[in-house]
């Protein structure tokens, strides 16, 4: 998962309030630090959201592929 694809997943699941918590909600799964500064220190993506869905609630059928481009039509 890029970083463009965890932002997409985030405001997918979580709309409007998808940047406060980026920014703001302390997930103890990837140190203790938001997902905003986990990724800033080098945290994969994937490992952030995962943690982000799991601090969240979100049913784990929608923690995989979220954040995902529709496939181009020809």
């Amino acid at each position: 998962m890029r970083r463009s694809e965890f932002l997409r997943a985030v405001d997918a699941e979580f709309g409007v309030r998808g940047d406060a918590l980026v920014a703001d909600l302390v997930l103890s799964t990837v140190g203790g630090r938001t997902a905003a500064q986990a990724m800033a220190d080098g945290v994969p993506a994937r490992e952030v959201w995962f943690a982000l869905c799991a601090e969240m609630d979100v049913p784990e059928g929608r923690w995989h592929g979220a954040g995902r481009m529709e496939p181009k039509r020809a």
